[in-house]
């Protein structure tokens, strides 16, 4: 592997004559900003007026899987849509402006970043095999890492030099019919499935940080610090199924999530305590239209309630099998099935109603909250998504073709803040309506966090991308107020932001006091980590990495014991 160097970045590097990461401890600097062994920095004003914080870091080594060659990037593609360029690197980065000093734990996302094998290119955003990220704050400083996440498909693809398990649109190349004969028995057990944990991060109650995907096989469990792959978390039930919700509701005192039926069309909702490994089964719902039950990547909860989504987007069991990608890769939609939102008692697991809605398409449910009258009764159920009002060909624009050959053209199809009401009072529908003008924020929503004390509550901001037109995907990070219905957006020409991940001040009694974090891909082929006042919703800090990242997905916020 080629040299690389980070000078004025951060002192760690790639040697070409060790696999090892470090720094030099000989050569201290002169102008007393780095001295010694211990850590100790000083200050200085750039040509802007930003306070660049320049530090020393203990010995940090790191040891890193060799390689070939390293991987040299299309400079005609984005680094959002390029291969991460090594296994894995950590160093200490320069930091522009201030960084709270409350802000102390670790910030960890996860996501698709090696689309790759050999020569053979994937087709989807979804398929890349996991690129895990950290951002580690303490004291105004910024500790940065990025490590591949080990998986069996992983290992499998690189020892083997091709895909081995079926990915979101990828699947095995057979060499003859038996072979593919032999994979579709594999599939019924799950055992052909991919385990590529390459979609989000949680960390758990009893402080188990676990990778996840829409396989139950893939959740993996990880070192928050090392980022190492420490082995399968392994449910210890006996409830069936492969897949499951790629986002379940974790807080400090469960974990909720939903089992997908392929069988008998429905869904199990599960809960499992801290310092278990068993789910137990709150309830069930049974669909009310369609072949299969809608695809459940995400859904939200109240403080007593579930809302089961049954989107008319449903899972395939045909298009599981087939050897090549559908135009909808593993699901088919079905207009004519209609759409409903079911309620389930989170005590009693007893749906309280069920109600057909609107057609609707969406990824990432944002929050939801009980509404209520007078007298303290609880009359609605409001539950706000991310919705691309109900047009599936977002699926399609995610292929990576299409994110590597944007010319200018305003092509991301439009997206809203759905925002349901489920009345409790039996009526068989509900609403969708947009909770605030989609211009507010560009016409383009997801990748929603908010503040998490404000899960399953009446909330008034979420933070999450938005788009400045013309553009082919979400390009801004958006503050969304849905007391005044306005949004704040920050932008940067030509980046690629990811989900912004709202972290709050400890002690803070205003709903948007801390900080919002996210990791920007950049046009030249660099990137930073950024952090924005959660309130005012601009910029107090960013530093540069020592080269551009891939786009990822969802992260969690670890905090220093």
């Amino acid at each position: 592997m080629d040299s690389l160097s980070f000078s004025g970045i951060c002192r760690h590097h790639v040697s070409p004559s060790t696999t090892m990461l470090d720094f030099d401890q000989s050569n201290h600097r002169k102008d007393g900003c780095l001295s010694g062994n211990n850590a100790s920095f000083c200050r200085k004003q750039d040509k802007r007026g930003s306070i660049v914080t320049h530090v020393a870091s203990p010995i940090l080594p790191v040891t890193v899987p060799s390689r070939k060659k390293e991987i040299v990037p299309d400079h005609r593609t984005h680094v959002a849509w390029t291969s991460v360029r090594q296994e894995r690197w950590e160093g200490e980065l320069v930091v522009q402006g201030e960084i709270p000093l409350w802000l102390k734990g670790t910030y960890l996302r996860n996501g698709p970043g090696l689309w790759h094998i050999e020569d053979y290119n994937f087709r989807h955003l979804f398929d890349g095999y996991a690129t895990l990220v950290k951002l580690h704050f303490e004291n105004g400083r910024l500790i940065a890492g990025h490590r591949q996440i080990e998986s069996e498909a992983y290992k499998a693809a690189r020892k083997n030099k091709k895909i081995c398990f079926r990915e979101f649109s990828e699947v095995p190349k057979y060499e003859n019919f038996m072979a593919y004969v032999g994979d579709l028995a594999k599939l019924f057990s799950g055992a052909s499935l991919t385990d590529n944990a390459n979609t989000g991060v949680v960390k758990l109650g009893d402080g188990r940080v676990v990778c996840l995907t829409e396989t139950q096989k893939g959740s993996l469990v990880i070192d928050p610090n090392s980022l190492e792959t420490l082995g399968r978390f392994e449910y210890s039930d006996n409830l069936w199924g492969l897949i499951h919700s790629a986002h379940p509701i974790v807080t400090d005192t469960e974990f909720l999530t939903l089992l997908p039926d392929l069988v008998n069309p429905g869904y199990l909702v599960a809960r499992m305590e801290p310092g278990t490994n068993e789910r137990k089964v709150i309830g069930r719902v049974n669909c009310r239209g369609g072949p299969s039950p809608g695809w459940v990547h995400s859904f939200p909860v109240t403080e007593h309630y579930v809302v089961v989504p049954e989107m008319p987007l449903r899972y395939c069991a045909q298009n599981l099998l087939r050897a090549e990608p559908t135009p909808l890769y593993k699901f088919e939609w079905h207009p004519e099935s209609k759409a409903f939102l079911h309620v389930m008692c989170k005590a009693s697991g007893k749906i309280v109603t069920s109600v057909e809605v609107p057609l609707f398409v969406t990824f990432h449910f944002i929050n939801a909250y009980e509404e209520e009258d007078e007298d303290g009764r609880v009359t609605a159920i409001i539950a706000d998504c991310c919705e691309h009002n109900a047009n599936t060909t977002i699926l399609d624009k995610l292929r990576l073709q299409n994110l590597r050959s944007f010319n200018g053209e305003d092509v991301l199809p439009d997206a809203r803040v759905g925002r349901f009401t489920i009345p409790l009072d039996g009526s068989p529908y509900g609403k969708l309506e947009s909770a605030l003008h989609p211009d507010e924020h560009g016409r383009g929503m997801d990748m929603c966090s908010i503040n998490p004390s404000n899960l399953g509550k009446k909330y008034r901001y979420a933070y999450a991308c938005g788009a400045q037109r013309p553009c082919h995907f979400p390009n801004t990070l958006t503050k969304l107020d849905f007391v005044d219905k306005k949004a704040k957006n920050w932008h940067d020409e030509g980046a690629v932001p990811s989900e912004p991940f709202f972290v709050a001040r400890p002690g803070a009694t205003e709903e948007d006091d801390g900080v919002v974090i996210s990791l920007i891909s950049e046009k030249n082929r660099s990137g930073y980590a950024l952090v924005l006042d959660g309130s005012t919703f601009e910029e107090i800090a960013r530093a540069k990495l020592p080269y551009g990242l891939p786009y990822g997905l969802h992260g969690c916020w670890v905090p220093k014991k």
